[in-house]
């Protein structure tokens, strides 16, 4: 039977991997070291580092791409991040987060509509073609972290980086459920076209339709969600 590797050990040396990214400034899709360089900076075993690496892989820190080596995840630079050992959701729960989340975004789009850069536009319709692309391959786990991404960057568009927080609170740390309300609301053409008119109305910079389309979107989740 292998040895039992101390909790602490793990949490120290994950600790030193992601203060090593912040150093160098790297940022998601970056090369981080390889597991070997790691290994031998940090002086523990290669198995010992692989498990640690895969504990942040889980919460999106890190990327581990075979063959390739060990990348920067999407989520190195949250300060909300999912829980990897959360219960399965339950119907219950899935309903009280799309409320949760219809009270909370419809706002955030108004706001983002007259507030939002060339940037957050571009970064948005960038969110939206990679959805397309996901749609035809048939990766719903990876459609369902872009389109909540395509959701947080409408929040970061206001501006306000406590909204912004707000929105990865009910989105990353509730990843399982949003894989779960994707898979029953099943309709992911709608779902992108009905993304697609919010950005449209973000753009024109009105706030009014944008707040009425978002909330739309998300009441449509949640008869979906209820009447499942």
């Amino acid at each position: 039977m292998p040895a039992v590797i101390r909790r602490s050990l793990l949490d120290d040396l994950a600790a030193s991997m992601l203060d090593s990214i912040a150093e160098r400034r790297l940022a998601p899709g970056e090369p981080f070291e390889s597991v070997r360089s790691l290994a031998a900076r940090l002086q523990v075993a290669v198995p010992t580092i692989r498990e640690a690496l895969r504990r942040l892989e889980a919460t999106g820190a890190v990327e581990l791409r075979h063959g390739s080596g060990v990348y920067v995840g999407p989520n190195v630079g949250r300060l909300v991040l999912a829980n990897p050992l959360a219960l399965k959701p339950t119907a219950e729960r899935l309903v009280e987060l799309v409320q949760a989340r219809a009270l909370i975004e419809p706002p955030i789009a108004a706001v983002a509509a007259g507030a939002r850069s060339e940037a957050d536009l571009e970064q948005l319709e960038a969110q939206l073609d990679r959805a397309a692309e996901l749609i035809g391959s048939g990766d719903h786990e990876r459609l369902a972290a872009t389109n909540m991404d395509f959701h947080r960057t409408l929040a970061q568009a206001t501006g306000n980086a406590i909204l912004a927080e707000v929105v990865a609170s009910v989105t990353v740390v509730n990843v399982r459920e949003q894989l779960a309300i994707l898979h029953i609301h099943g309709d992911r053409e709608a779902d992108l076209a009905e993304h697609q008119a919010i950005l449209t109305a973000v753009r024109d910079g009105d706030a009014v339709l944008a707040e009425r389309l978002a909330r739309a979107h998300l009441d449509g989740v949640l008869a979906a969600i209820s009447k499942h």
